[in-house]
């Protein structure tokens, strides 16, 4: 069974990065543009795993990821940003991030991120 991925970025160069870096077949991903769309998708299908930007118009992903905490707590939720700040990251670990990684994530991190979010049988062999 493949793991669910969404990944939440304005940055449709940064979603293909990462897309890029998910690149095993045991991966299905979707994306979202922005935090609205985002939250529009995670209500209509259930993601093993969430990778969210924080710095996006209109809804930033502070307030995506405490609405998905507390909508979807059962979806892990991994925080790719480029906002490096010990305060954000604490507040992002505070709404229930799993992980904070900065952008652009190397490839090792991210899968462990990942995995670890997961949790055991999460379903990456890597």
């Amino acid at each position: 069974m493949k793991t669910k991925v969404l990944i939440i970025d304005d940055s449709s160069y940064m979603r293909g990065k990462v897309r890029a870096l998910l690149k095993d077949d045991n991966f299905e991903i979707d994306e979202a543009e922005n935090g609205m769309k985002a939250l529009q998708m995670t209500a209509a299908k259930i993601f093993d795993v969430i990778l969210l930007d924080i710095i996006m118009p209109g809804i930033d992903g502070l307030k995506v990821l405490a609405a998905l905490t507390a909508e979807r707590p059962t979806s892990p939720v991994i925080i790719v940003t480029a906002d490096i700040q010990e305060s954000v990251v604490n507040q992002c670990i505070t709404l229930g991030a799993k992980a904070v990684l900065h952008k652009p994530p190397k490839e090792e991190e991210l899968l462990q991120a990942v995995r670890e979010a997961l949790g055991p049988g999460g379903g990456i062999d890597r």
